[in-house]
């Protein structure tokens, strides 16, 4: 067989390479509800590689106004990434897509029948929060304390996190004797195992709204429109609310 036949019959037996991987910021309480996203969306597409980096929304947006390589940002508010769309930064508006819950959570004690309360207890020595200059669940929080009157006496035993998924850290090892975590996470397996949890009634604060925004650099990406429609999805609005996203 002759050299060049050979060669374009084995350039046409080799399988298809896989697409290039889709890079997500995302806010960190999305992280165990992300994954049950993740592996939804590959049984869809298995060849798309989706790398997913988990953190706070604020220190995000500050990465992405200087330049960082993200594709899509899923943050947990959506001032964010509205500012981003304003800055001219983003490749389309921001859309919604979900709607977060706030809980007291304790393996100390079960905040369920003293619900805010809990927190005035003894027993309570340290309160993990998420920073609220730069995590929306942590300004929530703060809004939600205020709400009830207890900000001012809790504020010095307040534990501040880098962002709610360090704020469950905290409260899961005994850093902090209970915390004020997402929903998302407190329905995690790892947290139902360890504790318990009060809803805080949505009216103790401004909504959640979730959005998320894709970055100008992924404009025309169909790997960025293949995951963003997903997310809009039957199956994938059905993991947000077993997550107790609204």
């Amino acid at each position: 067989m002759p050299a060049l036949l050979l060669l374009l019959c084995l350039v046409g037996a080799t399988p298809p390479q896989s697409a290039a991987p889709l890079t997500i910021a995302a806010a960190s309480d999305l992280q165990y509800v992300m994954d049950s996203l993740l592996t939804i969306y590959r049984r869809q597409q298995p060849q798309q590689q989706v790398k997913v980096v988990y953190g706070s929304s604020g220190k995000f947006y500050q990465q992405l106004s200087h330049g960082a390589p993200f594709d899509i940002y899923f943050s947990a508010d959506s001032n964010y990434p509205r500012k981003l769309y304003q800055q001219g930064l983003t490749a389309s508006a921001p859309q919604r897509y979900a709607t977060g819950r706030l809980v007291v959570w304790s393996k100390k004690l079960d905040p369920r029948p003293q619900g805010m309360n809990i927190l005035l207890n003894p027993a309570i020595h340290k309160i993990a929060m998420a920073n609220p200059a730069h995590a929306p669940y942590g300004q929530k929080a703060q809004e939600a304390l205020q709400h009830y009157g207890l900000y001012d006496k809790l504020k010095p035993r307040l534990v501040l996190g880098e962002n709610i998924s360090q704020t469950a850290q905290y409260a899961t090892t005994g850093a902090a004797d209970a915390g004020i975590l997402a929903l998302s996470l407190a329905r995690s397996p790892q947290l139902r195992r360890q504790g318990h949890y009060y809803l805080i009634p949505a009216d103790a604060h401004t909504p959640l709204e979730q959005a998320y925004v894709v970055i100008k650099r992924a404009a025309g990406n169909p790997a960025a429109a293949s995951f963003t429609a997903f997310i809009s999805s039957a199956s994938a609005k059905a993991a947000l609310k077993r997550y107790g996203f609204e």
